[in-house]
């Protein structure tokens, strides 16, 4: 029987006869090289990350900008809007068709600036009638009304026996429907910046009773606007 301690120095030979890893020994150069290019990573690091938090900075005010300053369209309403001859038979020889109307800027801070604007009147999508509303340009304050009237009648109104008489026709069923388009090209202004042009079309159907006169239904009803 053998006791541990003869075994010990064998084991102790066996470790010491066996070979050694070798160690590298880097040079100055490999050193240099490696901080060079660790300093390199965490320049580039820095760079990127402050560039994407001005990114999201700009975006944050950006976004808040849009949100407080974004231009809403004006709106439209229809008011009033008569055929006063619309009860007489005859009556195209001296027809005359009468509207009232108002434009809204619900902006805060945005003005509207618009170059002119024309009214048409058509019946059945045929036009009937136009004319020039506003000649000159103007500009429209924020949170402002301005009230456009104006009225169809002998060279802006061409309405023959024909057409008359398909008043009639709708007359006797109780609704004549005609719609009112208000076109102008508007331009939407913060301070001394002004956006590029929009040509806008405002269409107002209009339903109007036997008596030529605007019906309930339709008296200051809203109209849709659109960009073209």
């Amino acid at each position: 029987m053998y006791s541990t301690p003869d075994r010990l120095p064998i084991q102790r030979n066996n470790r010491e006869n066996q070979p050694q890893p070798l160690k590298r020994h880097h040079t100055a150069r490999y050193y240099v090289h490696r901080v060079h290019e660790s300093l390199s990573t965490r320049v580039s690091k820095m760079i990127c990350a402050i560039f994407l938090s001005l990114l999201l900075i700009v975006g944050i005010i950006s976004f808040i900008l849009w949100l407080s300053l974004r231009p809403h369209r004006p709106r439209f309403h229809i008011h009033e809007f008569s055929v006063p001859g619309l009860g007489q038979d005859t009556g195209f020889e001296n027809a005359r068709i009468t509207f009232n109307a108002s434009a809204r800027n619900s902006n805060h801070n945005i003005g509207i600036r618009y170059d002119s604007m024309d009214g048409s009147v058509y019946y059945r999508d045929q036009k009937i009638g136009s004319t020039p509303l506003i000649m000159e340009p103007f500009y429209q304050e924020p949170k402002s009304t301005r009230l456009i009237n104006a009225a169809f009648s002998g060279a802006t109104l061409t309405v023959n026996s024909q057409r008359w008489r398909e008043f009639m026709n709708d007359r006797a069923k109780g609704t004549v429907v005609f719609r009112l388009e208000l076109t102008s090209t508007i331009r939407f202004r913060v301070s001394s910046w002004e956006s590029k042009r929009h040509r806008m079309y405002a269409n107002c159907d209009v339903d109007v009773g036997p008596d030529g006169l605007i019906l309930k239904i339709s008296k200051d009803r809203r109209c849709p606007v659109y960009f073209a």
